[in-house]
């Protein structure tokens, strides 16, 4: 009797969603039956180029003068909405400029600024669900204004006071709140992807209508963390929405020497991952990306990439003179001729929702607020220096135990050389 050929014209195999192969027939296809990929064969020997692809383009709601060009994007939301909207860039953008000044003067040791990307915080988290979990990069710091985080405990953050949550541990605008559903900041790029991808993974296992959020960077998405998570998320099924930042610039490194390909959302099809790419200046796009965004990651639990085309108009922190590789006049004209804040507002204005006397009595008051917190987070003191030694075992070992009190008695003993009016006791 003639062996039967599984691998015959008369059969072919497909694989299912569970990566489970399936035998099918197919009489007369030739079709390649590899495990690693979907496709047909060729006998024209050609290489696919690293611009074969047409630019994906950027979604927008509004142009530049803030006026609505297709009415059926327009998200249609209320004057409360919007007012909140636009409150909560300018608050950022007033806190930005106070605490840039402190650390200026002295008076805390690190700052990053959210200049000219306003609209990726507020015009993302608005969209959101307040329960989504947040890992955020470093620059995130209005999405926690927009869940109503209150800025005295950015203010705490920022000084390390001993009513910073934080413990005084971490550096400033690494901030991190469970209440709001926001994981705490770490400064190496790019780590917190993979985390966001299996905090989703775990998410669906559970069975919650929530997903995890997770911003970075165009230079982030440089680090090999940003190739595993969006891998995983993609193999996983996990409902994850990487929000990528693309503000031009990752420190000095500008974005055409970053990568050579068409940006960032181009690489969401090679993972198999649903994309867009997104004018990040306005808030309205950014609105509707990651509204529908979440609606496919919750309902079909899947991840979704977004690319927001924005620019960094400050420098990249209070280390950083971006005079040294970008001119004046490129930083001017995103100021001055295509800004979030000014976009939003000439929206509001043209619909009677806003005008120059609430302009300036805002700006006052929400001055004042912030002046009114930085004061008061101050004035604290610093937290006991035994917080160095706590927090990282459920029970202190021997070890630490004995740490903590070498500790109390070198600074009883040598106290004229330190500060210890200005922290609390050991």
């Amino acid at each position: 009797m003639e062996e039967h050929n599984p691998f015959s014209d008369t059969t072919s195999f497909k694989r299912s969603k569970h990566n489970v192969r399936q035998e099918i027939t197919a009489v007369g296809e030739d079709k390649p039956l590899f495990p690693g990929a979907s496709s047909s064969y060729t006998e024209k020997l050609k290489f696919l180029g690293g611009d074969v692809y047409d630019p994906i383009p950027v979604y927008r709601v509004m142009n530049k003068m803030g006026s609505i060009i297709d009415p059926s994007q327009d998200p249609g939301l209320d004057q409360a909405f919007v007012e909140k909207m636009y409150k909560s860039m300018t608050k950022l953008n007033a806190m930005d400029k106070i605490m840039y000044e402190s650390q200026r003067q002295g008076r805390i040791s690190f700052y990053m600024t959210s200049y000219g990307e306003e609209g990726t915080h507020i015009g993302s988290a608005a969209a959101l669900d307040d329960k989504d979990i947040i890992y955020g990069q470093y620059r995130e710091g209005g999405v926690l204004l927009w869940r109503d985080f209150p800025l005295e405990k950015m203010m705490n953050q920022c000084y390390g006071n001993n009513e910073d949550a934080g413990k005084g541990r971490q550096m400033p605008v690494h901030y991190g709140s469970k209440e709001h559903s926001f994981a705490a900041i770490s400064s190496p790029l790019a780590t917190q992807m993979p985390h966001a991808a299996g905090a989703a993974f775990a998410l669906k296992r559970a069975g919650l209508d929530i997903c995890t959020v997770c911003y970075f960077g165009d230079g982030a998405a440089s680090e090999g963390d940003a190739h595993a998570a969006l891998n995983f998320a993609a193999t996983l099924d996990a409902p994850c929405i990487f929000f990528c930042r693309n503000n031009g610039y990752a420190i000095s490194t500008p974005t055409s020497e970053q990568y050579r390909g068409d940006g960032i959302a181009c690489r969401g099809p090679a993972y198999g991952i649903t994309s867009i790419r997104v004018d990040g200046n306005d808030v309205f796009a950014v609105y509707n990306a990651t509204k529908s965004a979440r609606e496919i990651a919750v309902t079909e639990s899947k991840p979704v990439l977004i690319e927001a085309m924005t620019y960094r108009i400050g420098h990249h922190s209070t280390s950083d003179d971006s005079s040294a590789y970008r001119s004046v006049d490129e930083v001017k004209y995103w100021d001055k001729e295509d800004h979030p804040i000014g976009r939003l507002r000439n929206y509001m204005l043209s619909k009677d929702w806003w005008d120059v006397d609430r302009e300036k009595a805002w700006m006052v008051e929400v001055k004042k607020e912030v002046m009114q917190k930085f004061q008061a987070a101050e004035k604290l003191k610093k937290p006991s220096p035994q917080y160095m030694l706590t927090d990282v075992f459920d029970k202190p070992s021997k070890r630490l135990s004995q740490q903590a009190e070498e500790l109390k008695k070198h600074v009883q003993q040598y106290k004229e050389h330190y500060p210890t009016d200005k922290f609390d006791e050991l």
